[in-house]
């Protein structure tokens, strides 16, 4: 069991059998032996362990928050299957312009000596042994033990739901179908104190969500629309937050090649975002009434399979035509999002692993944010970027809305041309956004970060909980 813990004692003071000391911009004079770290050559790039001193030093190239977070996890992943114990001192970030900028620094090195140590070993027969227990944080006094109490209590109840959705997007699909994860977000309601509501297939038809229930007709696996519901007493807004939750995609008809359905377990990434996330705020006790809506389908080939050519009538009443069955995601979100707006929110967030061409625009590392209210999406950006995740706006276009007229429908699913596609993904939903909404409503394209087979940052090859840490912070900063 790994412990990360706060100590009042002088660095010096506190034993371990490793300390961890960042060479931060090259400055080798923080170091225990600057000698020796210069007989190996080492200027302050990656890592390098002192045996002699019980020393890993750690590079940053600057003094910036982010790469403290990196650097900390860096640390964790290179000592975690060598020593028992380890001890950090206190840093801040010279580069904060923030008042809090030694907590702001510190939360983010906890987090990152916490991401260090996650592994997805489920469906291994052999695990890694790790040998890492412990991690002690010496403050050298009691002037702020308190706020970084606070921010170590923070940065444990993020990663924990981090984890959880990482966990979820891993879980293949031969296990995670929809029921699974429905059954999964119930344990977590009853656990957490929440409310919950799993809705079938009949529930589905009595309420229209046609265009969701199409997409699931060729699965053996039956779809299930999740309602979570976190209540608290004073609550000062109402924020539905709703998450794409295709279990598995192959395309359909319009079926992906071997090359891209491979890793299509991650198209569940947007829903098992907003499970955690909705955990997670009801574990730091958000004073916000939230409610997280999870659609959950599967998109597979059979006789009963919806074809390209066939239309929809979507919950909103909109007539959809669809030119391809692989644009999915944005059928089961546009009847969920109708679920949403029946709520009656002050706010709507939806999180999707909806379009390749997100990923083409902006790299796999970064998520695309969409919406008719330009502040809002600012706001939003600022948040995620706070807590460490990368994000960019992308802007709606009239000229690209054009390309969804259809002769025979309302609209359709997808454009005749392959550019601008994670725009027109989004211009898709905005067309069953009702005009009350249209200002309170952001779309999250998280197709970039939500799987990569290869270590990144703070995350190891895999799922990387892609919209957990930012929609967290985002709902933290418009409650303070």
């Amino acid at each position: 069991m790994f412990s990360l813990k706060l100590e009042t004692s002088a660095f010096d003071a506190l034993k371990a059998d490793v300390a961890i000391v960042f060479i931060v911009d090259k400055d080798l004079s923080v170091a225990l032996d600057p000698h020796l770290l210069q007989t190996h050559n080492y200027e302050g790039e990656g890592v390098f362990w002192d045996q002699k001193n019980q020393a890993l030093y750690v590079g940053v190239a600057k003094s910036d928050t982010h790469l403290f977070r990196e650097a900390a996890f860096n640390a964790v992943r290179a000592l975690k299957k060598c020593v028992k114990s380890a001890k950090i001192g206190l840093y801040t970030a010279k580069h904060s312009v923030h008042k809090h900028a030694l907590e702001e620094t510190m939360e983010a090195i906890f987090t990152g000596l916490q991401f260090g140590m996650y592994e997805f070993e489920t469906y291994k027969e052999k695990k890694s042994k790790v040998h890492l227990q412990e991690i002690i944080v010496a403050l050298g006094g009691e002037q702020h033990l308190k706020a970084l109490q606070k921010a170590l209590d923070k940065s444990k109840i993020v990663v924990e739901h981090v984890n959880l959705a990482r966990d979820l997007v891993n879980t293949p699909p031969n296990v995670a179908s929809a029921p699974y994860v429905a059954k999964k977000a119930k344990d977590l309601a009853e656990k957490n104190g929440l409310e919950c509501f799993i809705h079938g297939e009949e529930y589905l038809k009595e309420k229209g969500m046609n265009a969701y229930l199409a997409v699931n007709a060729a699965s053996a696996n039956p779809p299930r629309l999740v309602h979570l519901v976190y209540k608290p007493k004073n609550a000062k807004k109402k924020i539905v937050l709703v998450g794409k939750g295709l279990t598995y995609d192959c395309g359909g008809l319009s079926i992906k090649t071997a090359e891209y359905m491979l890793t299509m377990k991650a198209d569940k990434g947007g829903a098992c975002a907003v499970l955690a996330t909705i955990n997670a705020l009801a574990h730091l006790h958000a004073e916000a009434e939230v409610h997280a809506v999870l659609g959950l389908a599967e998109n597979m080939i059979s006789g009963n399979s919806y074809r390209p050519d066939d239309i929809l009538i979507s919950k909103e009443g909109k007539s959809i035509e669809v030119r391809n069955t692989d644009a999915e995601g944005r059928l089961v979100l546009a009847d969920c999002l109708s679920f949403a707006q029946d709520l009656e929110p002050d706010l709507i967030v939806d999180f999707a692993t909806l379009t390749g061409a997100c990923v083409v625009g902006l790299g796999s590392y970064t998520s695309g944010i969409m919406g008719n209210n330009e502040a809002l999406k600012t706001q939003f950006e600022e948040s995620a970027l706070k807590s460490g995740e990368l994000v960019a706006k992308l802007p709606f276009n009239r000229h690209l809305r054009k390309l969804l007229d259809s002769k025979m429908a309302d609209i359709a699913n997808i454009t005749p041309v392959r550019y601008g596609g994670a725009v027109t993904a989004g211009l898709f939903l905005n067309e069953f956004i009702r005009e009350a909404y249209k200002d309170k409503w952001l779309h999250i394209d998280i197709a970039g970060p939500a799987y990569i087979e290869k270590d990144w940052d703070v995350n190891v090859a895999g799922a990387s909980g892609a919209g957990v840490r930012m929609c967290v912070q985002f709902v933290l900063d418009i409650l303070a």
